[in-house]
């Protein structure tokens, strides 16, 4: 009887599942360098909101996006968010962009450039 290597064809397939597309970039990469977010209504300002979900378990269709102020920028100019998460109404960034910036920041190490930011963008 001929045995198989089944332990590789599952990490194929799991490899394979947790790849996700960056909104921003457009590059493959594994959900777990990505950034979830996802469409939320605010009811105080009557709009919807792409709100960060770092944690994925929020409900709802997901963008991904590499939590960077360069990918961030090209999905916003891009329209990539509405387009990715099936809205047809304009999304606010801003919380989008504060969690990045502050992840941003964590990294750097508490460089002041980061912050410099968030207060030019709204």
């Amino acid at each position: 009887m001929v045995q198989t290597d089944r332990t590789q064809d599952v990490r194929v397939r799991r490899s394979h599942s947790t790849a996700r597309t960056c909104v921003g970039c457009r590059s493959r990469d594994d959900r777990s360098s990505l950034l979830r977010v996802v469409a939320v209504w605010n009811e105080q300002e009557h709009q919807l909101v792409a709100h960060p979900d770092p944690r994925r378990r929020l409900p709802g269709r997901g963008a991904w996006l590499h939590p960077t102020p360069e990918c961030l920028e090209l999905a916003v100019r891009r329209r990539a968010f509405a387009r990715a998460l099936r809205v047809k109404a304009p999304l606010d960034t801003s919380r989008v962009r504060a969690h990045v910036l502050e992840e941003q920041q964590a990294v750097v190490g508490g460089s002041q450039e980061p912050s410099e930011h968030a207060t030019e963008s709204g």
